[in-house]
């Protein structure tokens, strides 16, 4: 083994983390593409009114990078609140019966595969190094000094939603009214291609597959809203 893939692989827990945080912004950009294309083509299948699309297009922006930001705000702090309560539950235990937790600490690492003598030596020299962090790790998977953060989560969600939502928004009310549809369509699929594609690679999936699904879904969605669009603009709605 060369230093090269020791180094990378003692930080694999934190290459798992940044893969998930990527992975979570391009699915978040991905909304964005489709919910807001989906908008502003049905929209423009009602009316060719620029202020309309581009009102349209806008509240849709706002609307779901607002929403995904709070979702994202309220599901990161309830996992931040149980890991919390998690910490203080392991102190309390390792303050009450260390000697307990010092028996399980020894069995979770002779379970990694270590022989008991080596675990039972491993788990000592945990504990007195620290044994809050050593619990925490082996027994909860949770990092003290790296606790999720709401506010990070958030903020992603709404940039990674907005930068998404920009494009078919950009699409829909810069070009000429004849070009307006085509462009979009067009605009929208391929960014769909590029994001199921990187979903993909980042999920070490099929690229081919997960680029046909994704197109394949906001085309339907475009198709659906379109249609909506015509049908609400022909009655006069």
């Amino acid at each position: 083994m060369t230093d090269t893939q020791a180094h990378d692989e003692s930080h694999g827990n934190g290459l798992g983390a940044r893969l998930n945080w990527l992975r979570a912004a391009v699915l978040g950009a991905n909304d964005g593409v489709v919910s807001t294309a989906g908008i502003v083509v049905g929209v423009a299948g009602a009316t060719g009114d620029r202020s309309a699309l581009l009102t349209a297009g806008l509240a849709g922006l706002l609307a779901g990078s607002m929403s995904m930001a709070a979702g994202e705000y309220v599901s990161v702090s309830t996992q931040r609140d149980s890991e919390q309560a998690a910490l203080a539950t392991e102190k309390r235990e390792l303050q009450e019966t260390p000697e307990a937790e010092l028996v399980e600490l020894s069995g979770l690492l002779e379970g990694k595969g270590l022989s008991r003598e080596v675990a039972r030596e491993a788990a000592v020299q945990l504990t007195e190094r620290d044994a809050l962090r050593a619990h925490a790790e082996v027994e909860l998977g949770i990092d003290p000094d790296d606790l999720t953060n709401p506010w990070h989560a958030a903020g992603a969600s709404f940039l990674a939603f907005t930068a998404g939502a920009l494009l078919p928004l950009l699409a829909i009310v810069l070009p000429p009214a004849s070009l307006r549809l085509v462009v979009t369509v067009l605009a929208v699929l391929a960014a769909l291609a590029l994001t199921g594609w990187w979903s993909a690679r980042l999920g070490d999936a099929a690229v081919g597959r997960a680029v046909l699904r994704n197109m394949g879904g906001g085309a339907v969605a475009m198709g659906v809203t379109y249609a909506a669009g015509v049908l609400l603009g022909a009655v006069g709605v």
